[in-house]
């Protein structure tokens, strides 16, 4: 099941080999994990429900505004290791992870899609060891399932 952590961000900025390749400000900084058996249309129903998540602040102080609603900017980061199975031993098991391949295509497939809501939209580089900056406003992180479903901790 695709996975991905949403931080509401004031800025957010990805640095490989020395150079920024993208940044944003005001937004949502998603790291997205591709696991094996995800699909084109599990790319559009986690993006879809991001981009309609509820988590900036109106006038009153409670979270009750989209992305949309504040005019905010979407990065998306491939996080492959967020798909680590810790739940033997010390060291993570990725077994269930899509294929590089698989998962750079649905990968590339939320960033296009993202940017086809209308959304400013960036991205880090798949398979790229990369430097992600970010100011958390909140701070405010949320860990949700290619369903939209909010994945809680045991």
């Amino acid at each position: 099941r695709m996975k991905a952590v949403i931080q509401r961000v004031g800025r957010a900025s990805v640095t490989v080999e020395g150079r920024e390749v993208a940044s944003i400000q005001k937004g949502l900084l998603t790291l997205v994990g591709v696991e094996a058996g995800d699909s084109s249309e599990t790319a559009e129903r986690l993006v879809e429900r991001i981009l309609k998540l509820r988590i900036f602040e109106d006038s009153a102080g409670k979270m009750n505004l989209s992305l949309r609603d504040v005019s905010g900017s979407h990065l998306l980061v491939s996080q492959f290791t967020l798909l680590g199975d810790l739940s033997k031993g010390n060291r993570p098991s990725f077994l269930g992870a899509g294929s590089a391949e698989a998962a750079r295509k649905i990968f590339e497939h939320a960033v296009a899609f993202s940017t086809r809501q209308g959304v400013p939209t960036a991205c880090g580089i798949f398979q790229a060891d990369m430097q992600v900056e970010l100011v958390n406003e909140g701070p405010a992180t949320f860990v949700i399932d290619q369903d939209g479903e909010a994945v809680q901790s045991k």
